[in-house]
């Protein structure tokens, strides 16, 4: 598995630059005012950084990149980069900030004169969130990352600050490396084992098999992965760190290990894509352990819904009607439309069972969200508007895009089918806003809920900002915020 780059907090010893192995990083304010850090380095490099900061690609360089000076005379180090960023920055410049170090640094060590530059735990996060990579299957191993020193005025209250950084990151890497496995290694088995390691952090970890799915009455779930000879399963978790007898919050996430489409085949071309259709459970696994990691004061329960959805003569046919564990019946017209299949009955039980003060269901759930929103947003459906405010308030702190989506009865006559309560797809036309209406069927009247769309966040072509390309961690870092700011008890 992708390792976390280990980062630690040292007082600033100026002396120990000279010998400093592999990058040395330093930040310069617009306005050319050097600290004690960077006259030192200036000294040792025969005045390279000054002559450096002189120059028109420093005028050009944006605040939060790197200007890198190879081989610098009078050092050990492979480089000194030089970085334009002010004293207090942003949170959001100081993660792209972060990340830019760790696109220069690559696995090389990084020492950074951080002295006392603001948001210190921020920029480190965006170290460890741009430092990864997944080679687990190639016969050739990339070099594993070094680790990251930041010399900081006040270690320790540097160190205080980053210890939840640091578990948010743990956990949009586990995510990350969920949504990257091949499906023949992430079985819907293999996936409840790593599931059951949440158990060292002090999670509760129970999995459902499908006997008790079928005493449950899941027949929505259990229809998708009828077809497949992997087992489907729910696996919960739930973490008990807020008040004994306080409701939790409810994370439900999809986990279709792989999805050909069922008998509604999807196309060859892009098919190999479909290992990431459990995306939605991968973040809740990721949620799971960071607020495990860091302890946080609050209830939480997460369901992830583990299925394969594949062709065979046992599979469920389009035309099929299936009886949910409400009592709902659904034709499934498309068979591909899966996902809202299995986390219905999830979030049934989850209400039935766990009595959640509110729940969010996170899936990449449909093509019609990325045509929609493109790769910048997820969509955010919800009953309830302070819960949606919130959550849209976190992920703009966390800068993880997320637009709100309207629903509305027109939508929902949509669903409307000849021979059973519902059919799971509502024809082309708004097709997210349709999935999220079936949705909606199984939310108690009383329940706050968000429907979160990830299809087009959760895994990507090229590089962004804080993750490479492949699986992003979406979400984590938000949930874990909403989590933080709505749901923790107080001292």
């Amino acid at each position: 598995m992708a390792e976390l780059r280990a980062v630690s907090f040292v007082p600033v010893d100026l002396d120990a630059l000279a010998s400093a192995e592999g990058r040395v990083a330093v930040f310069i304010t617009p306005d050319l005012k050097l600290s004690s850090g960077a006259r030192r380095l200036n000294r040792l490099t025969k005045g390279a950084l000054a002559r450096a900061t002189g120059s028109d690609a420093w005028d050009k360089l944006s605040e939060g990149k790197v200007l890198s000076l190879a081989w610098p005379v009078g050092m050990q180090a492979e480089a000194v980069d030089m970085v334009k960023l002010p004293r207090r920055p942003t949170a959001e410049l100081a993660r792209k900030t972060g990340a830019a170090l760790a696109v220069a640094a690559g696995a090389s060590a990084l020492t950074v004169l951080a002295e006392s530059t603001a948001l210190i735990e921020e920029i480190a996060l965006g170290v460890m969130l741009r430092g990864y990579g997944f080679d687990d299957h190639k016969t050739k191993k990339g070099d594993p990352f070094g680790t990251a020193t930041f010399m900081c005025a006040k270690p320790d209250e540097a160190e205080t600050a980053s210890f939840p950084r640091i578990a948010v990151a743990e956990g949009v890497h586990l995510t990350r490396n969920l949504v990257n496995e091949p499906a023949n290694v992430l079985t819907t088995t293999e996936f409840a084992k790593r599931l059951e390691s949440l158990r060292d952090l002090g999670v509760e970890v129970e999995v459902l098999e499908e006997d008790a799915l079928e005493k449950l009455g899941m027949g929505a779930l259990l229809c998708v992965g009828q077809g497949s000879d992997s087992p489907s399963k729910v696996v919960i978790m739930r973490w008990k760190g807020g008040t004994k007898g306080d409701a939790p919050l409810a994370l439900i996430g999809k986990g279709v290990v792989f999805d050909t489409g069922g008998i509604s085949l999807k196309p060859a071309a892009g098919m190999e894509d479909m290992t990431m259709d459990m995306g939605g459970a991968g973040v809740v696994a990721g949620v799971m352990h960071a607020i495990a990691r860091r302890k946080a004061r609050a209830n939480v329960v997460g369901m992830v819904g583990l299925v394969e959805n594949m062709p065979s003569g046992n599979a469920v046919r389009p035309g099929d009607v299936v009886t949910s564990m409400k009592g709902d019946t659904v034709e499934v017209v498309n068979t591909d439309a899966e996902g809202r299949l299995v986390l219905c009955d999830v979030m049934w039980h989850a209400q039935q069972a766990e009595k959640p003060a509110a729940m969010i269901d996170l899936a990449t759930l449909t093509g019609a969200c990325i045509i929609a929103l493109g790769h910048e947003n997820a969509a955010v459906y919800s009953n309830d508007d302070p819960l949606a405010g919130a959550f849209l308030k976190a992920a703009e702190k966390e800068t993880e895009g997320a637009w709100r989506m309207p629903l509305g009865q027109a939508y929902d006559d949509m669903l409307k089918s000849p021979v059973a309560d519902m059919k799971n797809v509502g024809g082309r036309p708004a097709g997210s806003i349709t999935a999220a209406q079936f949705l909606k069927r199984f939310v108690k009247d009383d329940m706050p809920w968000i429907h979160l769309d990830i299809a087009g966040v959760a895994h990507v072509k090229s590089d962004l900002d804080l993750s490479p390309k492949g699986a992003t961690g979406w979400g984590v870092r938000a949930l874990d915020r909403l989590i933080l700011d709505m749901f923790e008890n107080g001292d």
